[in-house]
């Protein structure tokens, strides 16, 4: 199974660069030389990532600060790529919290090798998005380090909407990502999103997490 990368690199032709030598190791790169526009696609599609390859000098605006936005958004791997290549940055860089930090120039080959360590070692059931911490092996959710304690219907719609972060699910959608009997009504399946929303301190009429969406289904917001 291929792993996907975000790539937010400036210079056009080591962009491109990048993007193909990938391919050849089974990478899906996909790669953005605005960061405006690449923090865009992020909090739409977050969880199709499995790591981010990042350049700190970028334009309008700068790499530590679209580091730190990346994180607050889901808290993904993230390799720093960037000439900035003195003992300064690379300490801020990793006391933000970035996984690698290679300076440029390097071989291509090297950053395959370390996206691959990277990934062994994240390669975990666990997830953090926003306030919530998330091991899916266990059916475990804490919010804000608080455990919240789901039944096995609840967790897999939990789950569900997560993983599609930012998309609208209709009920029909969320009834086959389940063990629901598939004769099940949609109003069980919005009894369980207001079990949900209770458990997470969520309100259905000024939502935080679980949105509605008249006439279609929900969304999970981050």
């Amino acid at each position: 199974m291929s792993k996907s990368v975000l790539l937010i690199e400036d210079d056009t032709q080591m962009q491109s660069f990048i993007i193909e030598y990938l391919k050849e190791y089974e990478f899906e790169c996909k790669g953005f030389a605005d960061p405006k526009e690449a923090l865009k696609d992020f909090e739409k599609n977050s969880l199709e990532y499995d790591i981010v390859i990042l350049d700190l000098m970028l334009p309008n605006m700068d790499g530590f600060d679209l580091f730190k936005r990346v994180k607050k958004i889901r808290d993904i791997p993230v390799i720093i790529s960037s000439a900035r290549g003195d003992i300064g940055n690379k300490i801020h860089g990793f006391e933000l919290g970035a996984d690698d930090y290679l300076a440029k120039p390097y071989e291509p080959r090297e950053l395959v090798l370390r996206i691959n360590s990277i990934l062994r070692k994240n390669s975990s059931n666990s997830l953090k998005i926003g306030d919530f911490e998330i091991n899916k092996a266990n059916h475990e959710v804490k919010l804000d380090n608080y455990p919240i304690e789901f039944t096995k219907i609840e967790f897999e719609i939990f789950i569900f909407l997560i993983e599609n972060l930012n998309k609208v699910s209709s009920r029909e959608q969320i009834l086959h990502a389940t063990s629901l009997d598939e004769n099940t009504k949609n109003r069980t399946i919005d009894m369980h999103i207001s079990n949900i929303r209770y458990k997470i301190g969520d309100e259905a009429k000024e939502s935080k997490y679980i949105k509605s969406v008249w006439g279609i289904g929900y969304k999970f917001v981050g």
